[in-house]
């Protein structure tokens, strides 16, 4: 009998609260984390329901084989995973540990993948995790079966196996200690919503009155997430494990296991022993997909819901590769094979947080083994807080835009990136399936100039435009095969032709919100850092924080009337920053949004000769005098009705022009035939990117996000105390009396032939003491740039770094910022 059973039958008949602050629907790693971790904040009142056996529940939980391998290129992927190390290793069953601490070796059986070892070993030490590369004859010692047909291998010491199901029981232990009702064999049938909000959760025994339900269901969660009318953009996909009888050369060990997991990436499979046997686990075939509607109940399924039929014509090519890479395996006999359901999402990222259509209703699914226990601490955090103390853009649930959430797009992605999760991918690598989903009104004139398009959500970006291959070239270094992917020295061409005369920029993706109303002054006050009671026509940048004061948008905010505003902010990030704006809505009607994002396209025209190419077509005086830096005014562009918003991102004069959607094609003919006598060119994001790191602009999501703050980040001057109360304002005036202990550097590499891509740990006497978030070649400077925040006392002109890349350590120094135009002559007048 099992210690929950046990413990059940001391209590007798007791019957399933019919009342909870927080009900958790799933027994699995998470659900049985977020409850462990929310009782030990003193959480009481919560009942957790699984419509399976308790703990070995039969979802994904119960059948993965529990490797963790820590080391991923985003960083709450692996801090998510250093905190689930850390919880299994403090856990134990019965006196029996819940993690085995063998370590993992990745083996590289081709040098580009060996290469890509190297940049991998640094990213690990960018996340503070210790990993090295070993050569073949060193990772045969550590793993006696490996084949000698490698090139070498990455060890990283601190990963290991997870056993899941007793770390489920384990947690929930102490969980019913603190006062968690768990309560198996109870089915969830539905999630009654009142007026936006939970009100109820309805199951086969009876329902539970609650305003707050947590999804944690995994394969089920579109399910539950249909039952409150919240998608849950996952798939459930097969892949293939099998597991050995023993095998001689590890007859009679009775350890869990004594050799590191493997990962053979460059043939999508995985290994790991377990006592006399090994586990031999397949991406080796093509995307198995499932629909949680079909997945078989307890009853149904021969074995367990998440466990499907044997598919043997998908396991034979893993059999090949198993034979190459541990021969040892060769004769081994087959007693235990399955395809295993897991969860996969459009973009490879859990669904975490609050459902912004419906308050209560929260997410924490498509969590695999290796980050549950992270996600399980972040999870009981932000509810328990409000707010997590990471960064959460990449796995909110409120990411999402409306076509992500589709069941065709969800599916073709999903089966993309089960294709592609032991690649080597690179950072610009870009979707191919499904495209063209959102066309901007100039796109049938960019594929005349032969744009290369980039894909953002949905929209289609031209990167960089074929038709100016002709342009003259700035220097530039050569680069590597790494580098020269997704790029083309057009870019620095195109980066050069906006410097010296004048650009088109294609900006209809940004996010366009109408704030209006009685309210909206106050309400705008409220969220922002800057002082927007300005006159009519006034443009500020600005930040909306966080209660901790962590930066969760920048954004440029127009006054179009009184009681009216444009708020602009990107267009990845629109869904993030509509939700934040919902969440703080004031209650009495006094503030309207609308999205206008579909109704304005938007192109931007910068470069020295923007203001005099534009007066030719413009129905006002453009001068400096009548049109100031940071003001915007309506006029027309021959007969096209336009909002003008004189800014730039780029660093050079010009402006912003808005005009509704089916003006756009003759909006850029008008410009586009009178620019000929100005030398215009049609720019794209590659060019856009260098030209705002060469200013030192900051980009949200890399250099700035909810983890710093606006003084840490160098945007001081968006910031006014004075202005009245605003949200993150005490957190910001303790930062201010207690001093910043970091802040965002300029680093500007010793050989401008050295670049970097990003990510790259930024070490001082041999010791990191940051990373890169951005970094490009300044095209104008003719230097190599990086940004990463350092600690105050090294961010001083001159101080001497170096910067970690696949492997190679180069010099970089500190230097004052902006690099380019420091006194802003070229914006102001």
């Amino acid at each position: 009998m099992s210690w929950y059973i046990f413990a059940q039958s001391l209590r007798g008949t007791i019957s399933m609260r019919n009342k909870a602050s927080l009900v958790i629907v799933g027994a699995g790693i998470v659900g049985c984390g977020i409850a462990y971790f929310l009782s030990n904040r003193g959480w009481k009142d919560i009942v957790v329901l699984e419509q399976g056996p308790l703990f070995e529940t039969g979802g994904s939980t119960t059948h993965a084989p529990g490797l963790v391998f820590q080391i991923n290129p985003s960083r709450i992927m692996s801090e998510f995973a250093k905190d689930t190390v850390a919880l299994y290793s403090s856990l134990e069953l019965d006196g029996e540990p819940c993690w085995t601490p063998v370590g993992s070796l990745e083996v590289a059986c081709t040098h580009e993948r060996l290469n890509d070892l190297h940049r991998k070993t640094g990213i690990g030490k960018t996340w503070g995790i210790k990993a090295e590369i070993i050569n073949a004859n060193s990772a045969r010692k550590l793993l006696p079966f490996l084949s000698e047909n490698t090139y070498g291998a990455m060890w990283t010491p601190s990963d290991g196996i997870a056993k899941a199901p007793k770390a489920c029981e384990a947690m929930s232990r102490t969980s019913i200690k603190n006062g968690v009702d768990f309560r198996s064999h109870t089915r969830v049938t539905g999630i009654d919503v009142h007026h936006g909000r939970v009100k109820t959760v309805q199951t086969n025994q009876g329902p539970i009155e609650t305003n707050m339900v947590l999804a944690s269901g995994g394969i089920w969660g579109p399910l539950l997430g249909k039952m409150a009318g919240v998608p849950i953009p996952l798939s459930p996909m097969e892949h293939l494990l099998a597991w050995t009888g023993p095998l001689p050369e590890l007859k009679g060990e009775t350890a869990e296991a004594t050799h590191p997991i493997l990962r053979h990436q460059d043939e999508a499979m995985y290994y790991r022993q377990r006592r006399e046997g090994y586990a031999i686990g397949s991406y080796q075939h093509k995307p198995l997909l499932n629909q949680s509607e079909d997945i078989l109940s307890h009853d149904e399924a021969p074995r367990m819901p998440s466990i499907t039929a044997w598919t043997p014509e998908h396991f034979e090519k893993a059999l090949e590769v198993t034979r190459d890479i541990l021969p040892t395996l060769s004769s081994a006999t087959i007693t235990d094979k399955y395809n295993g359901m897991f969860s996969f999402t459009p973009d490879a990222f859990p669904i975490m947080g609050e459902s912004p259509a419906v308050k209560g209703f929260w997410s924490a699914q498509a969590v695999w083994i290796t980050h549950a226990g992270g996600v399980a601490k972040t999870m009981a955090e932000w509810i328990d807080t409000g707010y997590p103390s990471m960064d959460m853009r990449e796995a909110d649930i409120a990411r999402f835009h409306p076509h992500e959430v589709s069941d065709s797009y969800v599916r073709a992605r999903s089966s993309q990136q089960y294709k592609e999760v032991y690649d080597i991918k690179h950072p610009l690598q870009q979707i191919q399936e499904p495209r063209e989903i959102r066309l901007t009104p100039f796109n049938a004139i960019q594929k005349r100039l032969q744009a290369v398009f980039f894909e953002s959500s949905g929209w289609e970006r031209p990167q960089w435009y074929e038709s100016n291959s002709k342009l003259a070239l700035p220097q530039m270094p050569n680069r590597s095969e790494w580098q020269a992917q997704e790029w083309s020295p057009i870019i620095g061409a195109e980066h050069k032709a906006t410097r010296e005369n004048v650009a088109l920029y294609d900006l209809s993706p940004f996010t366009k919100l109408e704030v209006s109303g009685d309210g909206a002054l106050n309400y705008l006050q409220f969220l922002t850092t800057n002082q927007l009671d300005r006159p009519i026509g006034k443009t500020v940048y600005t930040a909306m924080l966080n209660e901790r004061a962590g930066i969760r948008c920048d954004l440029t905010i127009t006054r179009m009337a009184n009681d009216r505003f444009l708020v602009l902010t990107g267009g990845a990030t629109g869904p993030l920053d509509m939700h934040w704006l919902n969440q703080n809505l004031p209650a009495n009607g006094s503030v309207e949004i609308n999205d206008i994002s579909s109704s304005q396209c938007c192109i931007g025209i910068w470069g020295p000769e923007a203001r005099n190419m534009l007066q030719n077509l413009a129905s006002i005086d453009l001068s400096n005098n009548s049109f100031p830096y940071m003001t915007a005014q309506r006029f027309n562009i021959h007969q096209i009705p336009v909002l003008g918003i004189r800014i730039s991102y780029v660093g050079e004069l010009g402006w912003e022009i808005y005009t509704a959607t089916e003006y756009g094609s003759k909006l850029w003919e008008c410009l586009w035939e009178v620019g000929q006598n100005y030398g215009i060119i049609a720019a794209g994001s590659g060019a856009f990117e260098s030209l705002r790191l060469e200013k030192g602009y900051r980009l949200w999501g890399t250099d700035i996000h909810t983890e710093y703050n606006p003084l840490e980040a160098g945007l001081n001057f968006s910031i006014k105390m004075n202005k009245g109360g605003f949200i993150g304002k005490s957190s910001l005036e303790k930062i201010i009396s207690e001093g910043i202990v970091q802040s965002l550097s300029c680093l500007v590499f010793d050989n401008p032939n050295d670049l970097v891509m990003g990510k790259e740990p930024i070490l001082h006497a041999g010791e990191r003491v940051g990373y890169v978030t951005s970094a490009n070649f300044g095209y104008t400077t003719g230097k190599s740039i990086a940004y990463g925040y350092l600690p105050t006392n090294l961010n001083k002109s001159g101080q001497q770094l170096e910067i970690e890349y696949f492997g190679q350590l180069y010099r970089a120094t500190v230097s004052q910022e902006p690099l380019y135009d420091p006194e802003m002559d070229n914006l102001r007048n």
